[in-house]
């Protein structure tokens, strides 16, 4: 690559990454080929099963959705070409746009949804207002509505966590809690089967069958204009082995390097150092609740009595210039982020009480297990610091050290700890996934359906639902501040900066 890579083939080669290391001298034997070191190991190869960004970002690689945002957070037309919305909001019909073909036959957009809706916060939601949804094998489709769904086109215009892609129908119709393993998209890439090396490496070729739209890329939306005929996606676990790949032209881009390499790198006038994310991740520390300790809401307020967010990200980022506290549920600085209920939190950490919580518990030293996985900075050190916090408070903790991929697979385990199941484990999200009630992909507390952990709170779900049929952005604001409230009460997460 002969000066490294610009945002619009960003966007086209479809990776998402928060820090980015490019190389701009990188041997390309016909500099059609980009050498991609990924954040972590492709393990799971169903986005929906997921929430899991290496998962997320093969899916944009070979699928495509209906719709998609925009630099400016609004909904603007993907797959779709024209749409229309009846007066009184409850009939929406789609007709895809002309051109697109899967890479080997029809799409379901119906089928797609409904697997997504069984998975995703915000499409559980839309679901129960859908009276029916018809069409979706051809080239258009039309969902009724019960009453009015306002973040609809939103919710068609996920960009992460989870994203409804379009699938074929037979993977779209695949039990939304197995995981798909047919990787036949209609995306700007093919996948290659016959290359794939689970811990090593993924590859992927230009599909040239693909459409892009005319219009120009702008985020997540317009066109996506391939142009590369290869990638590879390589699995480096070692940072510093990595870092020399990307210093001596081995490769062509780092996805996710620590801050204390990407400072190193900056220093070679050889590469590019970008921050490609101005909104930045939030850290947390997610308990499982199916289990106990942590089905015991005194064992969470514990753990939140004694939590420094300066502790976490000190040891995560380093210097206090590429970390900030933010104790709010939502991203701070956007229009939801608020302070209620921020003081568990914020106030002077009191081991003292924590301990006593512990005791009001009934906690009996039995043993808790933290998933850690080396390979991806931001769980291993959640990991460290949470263990050292356990110690502190008594709590009979130890690790689970392993990859991430492992990591992914067994937090979706809801056996007890003998059996292979979890306790704690850290992680982070985009800002643009924690924008609000409805985004933010570990808060919804409905069970079951939620997010890894399934926590359960009927009030919490009663003003999310709330918050969802707000007509306006002050009113929303309101609702969203007693969210947190609610949420810094019974603890389904802590966020950790």
């Amino acid at each position: 690559m002969a000066h490294g890579i610009t945002r619009r083939e960003f966007a086209a080669v479809g990776a998402a990454g928060l820090v980015l290391g490019i190389g701009r001298n990188a041997r390309g034997a016909d500099g059609k080929t980009l050498r991609f070191i990924v954040r972590t190991d492709l393990r799971v190869l169903d986005p929906i099963w997921t929430t899991a960004y290496v998962s997320r970002n093969h899916g944009y690689m070979i699928f495509d959705t209906l719709f998609a945002l925009d630099s400016k957070f609004k909904p603007q037309p993907q797959m779709v070409g024209d749409y229309s919305v009846s007066p009184d909001k409850l009939v929406y019909r789609f007709a895809l746009r002309p051109g697109l073909k899967f890479h080997d036959g029809g799409a379901d957009c119906v089928a797609s949804l409904k697997r997504w809706m069984a998975r995703d916060a915000l499409g559980q939601a839309l679901a129960a207002t859908i009276d029916e949804m018809s069409g979706g094998d051809d080239n258009a489709f039309t969902i009724r509505l019960k009453q009015p769904f306002p973040l609809l086109l939103e919710g068609l215009a996920k960009v992460s966590s989870l994203v409804p892609f379009i699938m074929p129908e037979r993977t779209a119709k695949t039990d939304p809690y197995q995981q798909v393993t047919d990787t036949i998209g209609s995306g700007p890439f093919k996948f290659v089967s016959d290359e794939f090396q689970p811990g090593h490496k993924a590859v992927y070729v230009r599909n040239p069958d693909y459409v892009p739209r005319s219009e120009p890329p702008d985020w997540a939306s317009g066109g996506k204009i391939v142009k590369l005929d290869r990638v590879e996606w390589l699995v480096v676990a070692e940072p510093s082995i990595a870092a020399a790949a990307l210093g001596s032209g081995e490769v062509d881009w780092w996805e996710n390097p620590s801050p204390d390499l990407a400072r190193v790198l900056a220093a070679n006038p050889d590469l590019t150092v970008e921050d490609t994310d101005p909104l930045g991740s939030m850290g947390l520390l997610r308990f499982n609740q199916l289990q106990p300790p942590f089905d015991n809401v005194r064992m969470r307020q514990a753990v939140l009595a004694v939590t420094d967010q300066a502790e976490f990200m000190t040891a995560l980022a380093g210097d206090a210039k590429d970390w900030k506290r933010c104790a709010s549920f939502f991203t701070c600085g956007t229009p939801m982020g608020n302070d209620a209920g921020a003081a568990a939190l914020t106030g002077k950490r009191d081991f003292e009480a924590a301990k006593r919580l512990i005791a009001e518990a009934g906690y009996k030293g039995e043993k808790l297990v933290i998933l850690d996985a080396v390979d991806l900075l931001t769980n291993h050190i959640h990991g460290l610091v949470t263990l050292d916090l356990f110690k502190k408070l008594g709590l009979n903790a130890e690790l689970a050290t392993s990859d991430w991929g492992t990591v992914v697979t067994r937090r979706a385990s809801k056996k007890p700890v003998a059996d292979g199941g979890w306790n704690v484990f850290g992680t982070d999200f985009t800002g643009a996934e924690m924008l609000n009630p409805w985004l933010n992909p570990p808060l919804p507390a409905n069970g079951d359906k939620a997010w890894f952990g399934w926590p359960t709170d009927d009030k919490l779900e009663e003003l999310r639902g709330e918050w969802l049929q707000a007509s306006d952005s002050e009113t929303r604001q309101e609702i969203a501040a007693r969210v947190q409230q609610r949420a810094f009460e019974t603890v389904p997460y802590i966020p950790t900066g």
